[in-house]
């Protein structure tokens, strides 16, 4: 298995879902980012240009989710693991999207997905 660099708990307002109101509004989703690349350069020279700079991941991630729309979870946590994907060094991801306020009429604390892709 590949090293990992863990992004835990990144809060966004995204337009997704199939209800009405669900497109009407941003709704509170967290996504969990686990990205596969080789570290080993990185931890031997402590150089942010041999390994992948998580602040910039997020950016990207924030700034794509903001400006479009999904019916779909899974649209959208393959929308993100793209985006990762397109960042070099990175071969795998894997997405979990939760939204935190589903439309359910049972009481959840979350529903989401989880993927994983490469290159």
């Amino acid at each position: 298995m590949a090293d990992l660099i863990e992004v835990r708990g990144l809060e966004l307002l995204v337009f997704c879902g199939v209800l009405d109101e669900e497109q009407a509004r941003r709704q509170p989703f967290e996504i969990d980012l686990d990205l596969e690349l080789d570290l080993s350069a990185a931890g031997a020279s402590d150089d942010l240009e041999l390994t992948v700079n998580y602040g910039a991941v997020t950016d990207a991630v924030a700034i794509a989710l903001r400006d479009e729309r999904f019916f779909l979870l899974e649209r959208m946590a393959t929308r993100v693991a793209d985006i990762v994907l397109g960042f070099e060094r990175v071969d795998a991801v894997t997405v979990v999207a939760r939204k935190l306020r589903p439309p359910l009429p049972h009481h959840v604390a979350t529903t989401g997905v989880r993927i994983r892709r490469t290159r």
